[in-house]
C-alpha cells in the first residue's frame, strides 16, 4: 500500500495531502529520507499514528519501528567561463540573499543526475546551453542565514557556453561577466559557500608567473 501524510497532525494523517509518500511492505515500512529541517515538525507516525521520538536528524516510532532520517539537499551549479576567462554570475531576485551575486545553478529534482540538473538549471536561469568541463569541488552550506535553515550539499563544475546568449530568467535579476580580478566583494556574494568557490576557482586558474 501507499499513502500520503501530514506528520505534524495526528488526526486524519493518512489522508491529508503531503509531499512525502510512505511505501508499506509486508515487513513494515522502509525508512524515509527527508530534507534537513523537515523533521522538526514531525510529531506523529505516518503508519500507526503514535507519537514519534527523535530530533532534527532522525525520528523513530517506538510502537511500530518506523524510522526517518534527515539528509542535506543536493544542488548543482556551474562557473561558466568565456573565452576571455571571465565568469558569469547571477544577481538573485529572490530570498534568501536577495540582490546578492550567486553562481548559476539550483536544487536537483528527485532522481535527477547532477549533470542533467546543472544543464537544466543553467538553461532556466540564464538561457544558455552549457557543457560541464571539470568538477571544481563540493561545498556544504545552508539555504538561509542561520543554523536552522536547510542544509545543502553543493556541487560545482566549470563549464563553457555551447549556445545562446545570457538572458536573466527564473529567480535571476541580472547576469554579468566578471574577470577574476573584478569579482564582487565577499559581502556582495550570496551564501557562505559562494566566496569560497570563487576563491578556489581563482586560485586554480591564476596565470602562472
Amino acid at each position: 500500500m501507499s499513502f500520503s501524510f501530514s506528520p505534524g497532525s495526528r488526526e486524519n494523517s493518512s489522508t491529508r495531502e503531503s509531499s512525502v509518500t510512505v511505501a508499506g511492505t509486508k515487513r513494515g515500512i522502509a525508512p524515509i529520507v527527508a530534507a534537513v529541517g523537515e523533521l522538526r515538525g514531525w510529531r506523529w507516525c505516518p503508519r500507526c499514528r503514535e507519537e514519534l521520538r527523535g530530533d532534527e536528524s532522525r525520528v523513530e516510532c517506538q510502537a511500530c519501528g518506523f524510522v526517518s532520517y534527515a539528509s542535506s539537499k543536493a544542488t548543482a551549479g556551474a562557473l561558466v567561463v568565456d573565452d576571455e576567462g571571465r565568469v558569469l554570475l547571477a544577481r538573485r531576485a529572490v530570498e534568501p540573499d536577495l540582490g546578492r551575486w550567486d553562481i548559476p545553478g539550483g536544487f536537483l529534482e528527485e532522481g535527477e543526475h547532477p549533470l542533467d540538473g546543472l544543464k537544466r538549471e543553467l538553461h532556466e536561469e540564464t538561457g544558455l546551453e552549457v557543457e560541464p568541463l571539470e568538477l571544481l569541488g563540493i561545498w556544504m552550506d545552508r539555504y538561509g542565514g542561520d543554523s536552522t535553515a536547510e542544509a545543502t550539499l553543493n556541487l560545482y563544475w566549470i563549464a563553457r557556453v555551447v549556445s545562446g546568449e545570457p538572458q536573466p530568467a527564473d529567480d535571476v535579476d541580472e547576469l554579468h561577466w566578471f574577470a577574476p580580478d573584478e569579482l564582487p566583494a565577499p559581502d556582495e556574494l550570496a551564501f557562505v559557500n559562494v566566496p569560497l568557490v570563487l576563491a578556489e576557482w581563482t586560485r586554480r586558474h591564476r596565470p602562472s608567473s
